[in-house]
């Protein structure tokens, strides 16, 4: 009886123990700081102890764009992703729901930044232009084009110049940029909008926060709900790993700027990097603005199922 008892007592753990092993993914850029303090402080490791599941090993990886995010979640090779509101929405509404934010990152523009001295504003875009985005209509940078353009154009002329985007990685973009390429334009995040806007051949198309009239959201981490339902104390390690990661960068905002130049082995005016690290918002429960995006994307048809309200895209673990 008593070896039977063990056995039960075994078999019982076993079947509910959770992850030892996590594999999450990052992105380039400023948006991304708080999972780059949490790499380089180990704070998922140490939650994850804290919670009592003893010592988990964290596997990070850097890819470029939603769209790659979401095919590495959907094929098991990565737990938790992270990229914009965009892609995710995407995601959520192709699994009916069943994968879900785990929390938000930031609150940061989506700047189009053109070289091109005839366009300053989306009207005057034209077949010359070659706009780099991190991945070509799924982004949220793709995405922030097509509503600037509903706005000047109409709703069903949102993709008039989807024609004109050519998928490249912000730093690829970047360099593009600026090297006198085919590329006349960059969608995308802090640093690279910033650094660009150094050049005075270059200038601001529009940025999302004035085209929305308030700050948003931008990036978040999400997840499947059989990683969620599975590993709940991990995921609240997850959770309070990045809120702990978020402090500190509110009270070590210049430690926090060498930190990301460090990871990246960046080459970024260190200056330009701690101005940026000053203005951009940090926290992980996100804008009820979000849905913005999720209106948009309903309107558009590229999603079937419009979401009520934020609380609909995201687990329980963010505070609600």
């Amino acid at each position: 009886m008593r070896k039977f008892l063990l056995a039960v007592a075994f078999f019982s753990v076993a079947a509910f123990a959770e992850k030892s092993e996590l594999k999450i993914s990052k992105q380039y850029g400023l948006g991304y700081l708080p999972l780059i303090v949490a790499e380089e402080h180990k704070l998922i490791e140490k939650h994850a102890k804290a919670a009592g599941l003893g010592d988990v090993k964290v596997e990070w990886a850097t890819l470029s764009g939603g769209a790659n995010a979401n095919d590495a979640l959907l094929s098991g090779a990565i737990d938790l992703v992270s990229g914009g509101v965009a892609p995710f929405v995407r995601l959520w509404d192709k699994t009916n729901g069943k994968a879900k934010a785990l929390l938000a990152l930031n609150e940061a523009p989506v700047v189009f930044v053109s070289n091109n001295p005839k366009v300053k504003t989306v009207r005057d875009l034209s077949d010359k232009d070659k706009i780099a985005v991190p991945s070509v209509k799924v982004s949220i940078q793709a995405l922030t084009l097509q509503l600037a353009v509903s706005k000047e154009f109409g709703i069903k002329n949102y993709d008039k110049f989807d024609h004109l985007t050519v998928a490249l990685k912000h730093p690829d973009a970047y360099a593009a940029l600026s090297s006198g390429s085919e590329i006349t334009g960059h969608i995308g995040l802090e640093p690279y909008s910033e650094i660009e806007l150094l050049n005075p051949k270059n200038r601001k198309v529009f940025s999302s926060f004035d085209l929305f009239g308030a700050p948003h959201s931008t990036n978040l981490v999400w997840t499947s709900e059989d990683f969620y339902t599975k590993n709940p104390k991990l995921a609240k390690a997850i959770v309070d790993a990045i809120n702990e990661a978020d402090s500190w960068i509110d009270a070590h905002r210049t430690e926090a700027s060498d930190l990301y130049l460090n990871a990246y082995s960046s080459k970024e005016p260190k200056e330009v990097i701690q101005k940026i690290v000053k203005t951009v918002t940090y926290r992980s429960k996100p804008t009820e603005n979000i849905t913005v995006f999720s209106d948009f994307l309903f309107e558009t048809g590229a999603i079937k199922t419009k979401p009520k309200d934020w609380k609909e895209l995201f687990f329980d673990a963010v505070e609600k």
